[in-house]
């Protein structure tokens, strides 16, 4: 069964592959583009209103292009992810708890890349 014949997408499926489009394309594009990509049914409009809505939280850009806009992907994967890792802490009260419990539950081989990191400045 397509996706557009009855089966729901789980919630933030259909903007993870709107986004997934915008970083495979690594240049601007339009709705319409972003549409044709997809390519499973989805209506113009849902698509402008996916595109929106990834620009609201700051995931994509946008340009005016004529009447309409032309997006593009904020960030890369990782870029995103530290985004939305930086989201969550923000929300925290106790930063330092929450940063003392991550740590703690990494694996050996990632801890040794953070403290990399943190040794050389990122």
């Amino acid at each position: 069964m397509r996706k557009g014949e009855g089966t729901r997408r789980a919630p933030g499926e259909l903007e993870a592959e709107v986004l997934a489009v915008l970083w495979e394309s690594g240049e601007p594009m339009s709705a319409a583009d972003v549409q044709k990509r997809l390519g499973d049914g989805l209506a113009y409009t849902t698509v402008v209103t996916i595109l929106s809505r990834l620009f609201e939280k700051g995931v994509a850009t946008r340009e005016k292009q004529g009447r309409s806009f032309t997006y593009r992907a904020a960030d890369d994967e990782p870029g995103l992810a530290a985004r939305r890792m930086s989201k969550v802490l923000d929300a925290e009260a106790d930063r330092s708890s929450v940063l003392a419990r991550f740590v703690s539950n990494l694996s050996e081989s990632d801890e040794r890349v953070l403290r990399d990191l943190l040794r050389n400045g990122g």
